[in-house]
């Protein structure tokens, strides 16, 4: 094993223990703000304290869809890392993976906090909380009076997964955006420049998919936190699109 390729597996090893610490931290501060104690009793304060979102309300079902979208950037940014020695793209894959593990698990928490499943109930589509919610305020979701009806949001009358949509689950890919099981093994097989292409082109859509999910939950959302991590998302995946499309053109592609 070369020096050069022992201290990159050391970079990935040690962002992987920054990931699980981050995770083990957000546990405790769950624990923390519900007002867990030792003997795992909660004080009836602090209970009253947390004012949950519904199971079916748009803060939910950000919550549960983007950590399932999150877990697939999280895979594919480790795939490319094993079929290419570009150290540009291990790097960019590398905060990928770093930046959506940790935010994966502020979403899992947040669930765990609010006593919600993390998981959609039965019979509920991926990204029905769009659609449920963008035409009413029903489970805290904003009035079409108040402007932010799915007909004003970019992007939104395309991204819910329901009939009509425009959009159908399939092949193991549940939302827009997000890769298929057919597309995650070519990428598993490619190599070098090719491995490098597709990557960046799968990561793409998956970008925009995860923008215009993020904006949904910034119009829809009511929890504070939630709705400044959805709008962080929506800048910081813009930013990276622009850098995808000129990392393609470098290799000579381009989007799909």
């Amino acid at each position: 094993m070369t020096a050069a390729r022992g201290t990159r597996r050391t970079q990935w090893a040690a962002g992987s223990a920054v990931a699980l610490a981050l995770l083990f931290a957000g546990v405790a501060t769950v624990a923390a703000a519900r007002g867990d104690t030792a003997d795992g009793k909660q004080p009836q304060a602090a209970s009253a304290a947390v004012r949950a979102p519904a199971t079916e309300s748009a803060d939910a079902g950000f919550a549960r869809d983007m950590a399932v979208h999150h877990q697939q950037a999280v895979e594919m940014s480790f795939i490319v890392r094993d079929r290419t020695q570009d150290e540009d793209v291990r790097r960019f894959a590398y905060d990928i993976a770093n930046t959506q593990a940790n935010q994966r698990g502020m979403l899992l928490g947040w669930l765990d906090l609010w006593e919600l499943p993390k998981v959609a109930v039965a019979g509920q589509e991926p990204m029905a909380w769009m659609a449920t919610h963008g035409d009413h305020g029903e489970h805290g979701g904003r009035s079409a009076g108040d402007g932010h009806d799915m007909a004003g949001m970019d992007g939104m009358g395309d991204m819910t997964a329901g009939s009509g949509s425009g959009f159908t689950a399939h092949d193991g890919a549940l939302m827009p955006g997000m890769a298929t099981r057919t597309e995650l093994d070519r990428l598993r097989k490619a190599d070098g420049k090719q491995a490098e292409i597709l990557y960046l082109q799968l990561m793409t859509d998956h970008h925009k998919g995860g923008v215009t999910m993020a904006r949904g939950c910034a119009e829809l959302c009511t929890v504070t936190a939630e709705r400044r991590l959805a709008q962080g998302m929506v800048e910081a995946q813009q930013s990276e699109l622009d850098a995808m499309a000129q990392m393609l053109s470098a290799r000579g592609a381009e989007p799909r």
